[in-house]
């Protein structure tokens, strides 16, 4: 009984769907991560930017 029981949910992909979600959501959280630090800076260089021009026209 137990091992039929076992036969039966070994062709289930459940497991291996799920597999692959997570491995999609990682591969998402690396992407966004690189983006953010790569964009973060370029960022931060548009701000200074801008500051460094406000402060020079104000005095």
């Amino acid at each position: 009984m137990l091992i039929e029981w076992i036969k039966a949910h070994m062709d289930e992909e459940r497991g291996a769907s799920l597999v692959e979600y997570a491995l999609l959501v990682a591969l998402i959280a690396v992407v966004c991560i690189v983006a953010v630090t790569t964009l973060g800076g370029q960022v931060n260089n548009s701000f200074d930017t801008i500051t460094t021009q406000l402060a020079s026209t104000t005095t």
